[in-house]
């Protein structure tokens, strides 16, 4: 059950980044209307799901350091592929958090909190001390000398879709959660409870403030990402993570657990497909330009997620995991 549970929020996590993904790339206007109002809520906190949930991997099994290690090579490579089509990409990211990650393996849960509150803390320090918009064109969300090692290490660590300071709390948060017996329904119930007041509470500070740059630190946007941002989507996250939980063995009983947690299994590989299929359909089409409507790219996402469904149906019945899920699989067995 806990394994369905987590690949099922996996699975969310992934569609939730195929909506926000899907309609930056297509340069589409948010407006008032509910898919715009969707996506919007989406933002920043689908992809925060994922790296919780990458936290929560790091707990499971006997996985060694250099394994760890080798993973992170792997995502590194991968992103930096990745890059060449879509600049907003997490997996290199993924590889910089792993390996902050590495020492707090084996760390007490209270070690686990005080490294996430430690990220948060740099990543504030850097919105006040450095410039936050540096090498941005926010007209177009293009990033100037990103190939420089200056504009590269301000980019992973500071000013990124996703830095690593103060991204690489969501780790920490997945790893302390991951320590929790997620198989009772005490804990579920916990952190539907406390990840919805999180969530909650931490949308009141950034609508107090009447100073606009200090209530964009403030508040909950990913970017920049405050430390408001962090607890909400954090919240967001738990939340999400235990309802899944509490529903799993109803949806096992019914016959749909194991359908929706086939995706989950193989989210690596959709995550690049998403990019290289997806959008590239979108590209092929002459669909990046802005032209389509909120509900348009909202339905073009939907029917992309419900496709990836059917794929990973079907990739099952002749493997049992995707392929980059195996690339990353034979690339740690031979560091094990």
């Amino acid at each position: 059950m806990r394994q369905n549970g987590l690949d099922i929020a996996r699975f969310l996590a992934y569609c939730g980044m195929v909506l926000v993904n899907f309609r930056i790339a297509a340069q589409v206007t948010a407006g008032p209307d509910f898919a715009s109002l969707l996506t919007n809520n989406l933002e920043g906190r689908a992809a925060a799901l994922f790296v919780v949930l990458a936290g929560i991997g790091l707990t499971m099994g006997t996985s060694r350091k250099r394994e760890i290690l080798a993973r992170a090579g792997v995502l590194f490579a991968l992103g930096l592929l990745n890059l060449q089509v879509f600049e907003a990409d997490i997996l290199h990211f993924y590889a910089l958090y792993f390996l902050l990650a590495l020492p707090f393996v084996n760390a007490a849960p209270r070690h686990l909190l005080a490294a996430a509150l430690g990220a948060v803390v740099i990543g504030l320090l850097g919105l006040f001390l450095l410039d936050y918009e540096a090498h941005w064109d926010w007209n177009n969300l293009s990033y100037a000398e990103f190939w420089t090692l200056e504009g590269f290490l301000r980019h992973a660590f500071f000013n990124g879709w996703h830095p690593v300071f103060p991204w690489v709390s969501f780790v920490f948060i997945g790893m302390w959660i991951g320590r929790q017996d997620l198989g009772q329904k005490a804990v579920q119930n916990r952190l539907v409870l406390w990840g919805g007041a999180c969530a909650l509470l931490a949308s009141l500070p950034g609508q107090m403030i009447q100073v606009p740059d200090l209530a964009a630190v403030l508040g909950t946007a990913s970017l920049p990402p405050g430390p408001f941002y962090i607890l909400a989507a954090s919240g967001s996250a738990a939340l999400i993570l235990g309802l899944v939980l509490r529903v799993t063995p109803t949806l096992d009983r019914l016959g749909l657990g194991e359908w929706l947690a086939a995706p989950g299994r193989i989210a690596l590989s959709l995550y690049i497909a998403h990019i290289l299929v997806g959008m590239g359909t979108l590209e092929a089409l002459g669909q990046l330009d802005g032209s389509l409507t909120p509900q348009q790219i909202l339905g073009y996402s939907l029917g992309f997620c419900a496709l990836s469904m059917l794929v990973s149906w079907l990739w099952a019945l002749i493997a049992r995991r995707g392929p980059l899920e195996s690339l990353m699989r034979l690339t740690t067995r031979v560091f094990r």
